[in-house]
């Protein structure tokens, strides 16, 4: 694997640990800037906006640039959205921020892909996109926890300045790593683009994506909460929980593609998307206890983002099936379609919590979930009758 790789892996770690490092700091926010559990959830669900437009819009735009001046803007993007994040003196200037990452977020997960597959032979590609996405997933096994212990210690502003030095160690590597002639295929036509958005089988997939993903972070959202009012820990111990679940979500993925791989897309997502509404179900009682608690919050990170590469998967694989031509386009707004759930997920999961109460986001998200193995079930029968119907 190409040196430059490192570069790419370093910009997904410093991206991940931003997204997902808010969840352990919600009610640091909320304390500071005198806002409400729900208000800073927000800060989640704006992300999550920001990520769902920046892919497919800025993706579109910048189409026709050099990929390595993309990557570097987005990395000087990305550094900026913290240091603004950082001296933000209120709630909407945070807001602002965040909004301002996520648009590099979503850009850098759409081309990263392809400037990895770039830098590497025909058969090493898969490899490059998973060495890129590792990244990702230490962020959630070791930055997000130790973001959240920094937020908790020095202050949450400190976590965004520490994520944004990693973002300027990313921007420099990139600059001085990766090459500048890269691969790149020409961009598809805007008509190409919006046949994916008029593909009812491909729209149903984002539905199974967008509904799947937004039950869980309907509860995700406002864990820390959850953890500290429901089941009594002190604020300390939040960020060695989000170890625990890290690592759960680290060999979830891991096995959810093994799973998919195996047995394919749909029966792969029906077992996972059956068992993470019964956990989130369950976790409506287990929660009142620290130990049964902390056993489900592992168990839950093992099928959390198990559902990815499934979901990913069957995009491209319906992709080249009904829009041959735009497969890169309806990768992308998959990667939008997940984002566009994390945002209603925890929105609905701050409604909930003005209306009801926090453990009722849990159950809420466990019927998401039924509803996301539904859809999955139905698009299952509809590709048995597409074959059918071939033969």
């Amino acid at each position: 694997m190409p040196i430059a790789l490192l570069a790419l892996t370093l910009s997904a770690f410093a991206i991940g640990t931003t997204e997902f490092v808010i969840v352990g700091l919600v009610p640091i926010i909320a304390q500071d800037l005198s806002v409400s559990l729900p208000s800073a959830g927000l800060l989640v669900s704006l992300y999550a906006v920001g990520v769902a437009v920046g892919a497919p819009v800025l993706t579109a735009l910048t189409g026709r640039w050099p990929r390595k001046h993309v990557l570097l803007a987005l990395m000087s993007l990305f550094v900026v959205g913290n240091l603004l994040a950082w001296m933000a003196p209120s709630y909407s200037s945070l807001i602002t921020a965040r909004i301002l990452t996520g648009l590099a977020h979503g850009v850098f997960f759409s081309i990263g892909s392809t400037i990895a597959t770039g830098l590497v032979s025909k058969d090493k590609e898969a490899s490059a996109i998973a060495v890129m996405f590792t990244g990702l997933t230490v962020a959630l096994v070791t930055g997000v926890p130790l973001g959240t212990w920094i937020g908790q210690h020095f202050g949450w502003q400190a976590t965004f300045i520490a994520v944004a030095g990693l973002g300027v160690l990313a921007l420099i590597g990139s600059a001085l790593l990766v090459p500048n002639n890269l691969k790149q295929s020409p961009p598809a036509r805007l008509s190409q683009q919006l046949s994916v958005l008029t593909q009812p089988r491909l729209l149903l997939v984002y539905a199974m994506t967008a509904v799947g993903y937004g039950g869980t972070f309907t509860v995700f959202t406002f864990l820390a909460p959850i953890l500290e009012q429901v089941s009594g820990f002190e604020t300390g111990a939040i960020g060695l929980i989000m170890l625990v679940y890290g690592f759960s979500v680290a060999v979830g993925n891991i096995w959810g593609g093994k799973l998919a791989d195996n047995l394919g897309p749909i029966r792969a997502l029906s077992i996972i998307f059956s068992a993470l509404a019964f956990i989130l179900f369950i976790f409506t009682f287990t929660a009142a206890n620290p130990i049964t608690s902390v056993l489900t919050i592992l168990i839950w990170g093992a099928f959390a983002f198990g559902n990815v590469p499934g979901l990913q998967v069957y995009v491209v694989q319906l992709a080249q099936k009904y829009t041959p031509h735009a497969v890169d386009v309806a990768s992308g707004l998959n990667i939008a379609a997940f984002n566009i759930g994390i945002a209603l997920g925890s929105l609905l999961g701050g409604l909930i919590i003005e209306d009801m109460s926090l453990m009722d986001t849990s159950w809420v998200g466990g019927s998401i979930v039924i509803l996301a193995l539904m859809l999955t079930r139905l698009s299952g029968s509809l590709d048995k009758y597409s074959h059918l119907k071939m033969a």
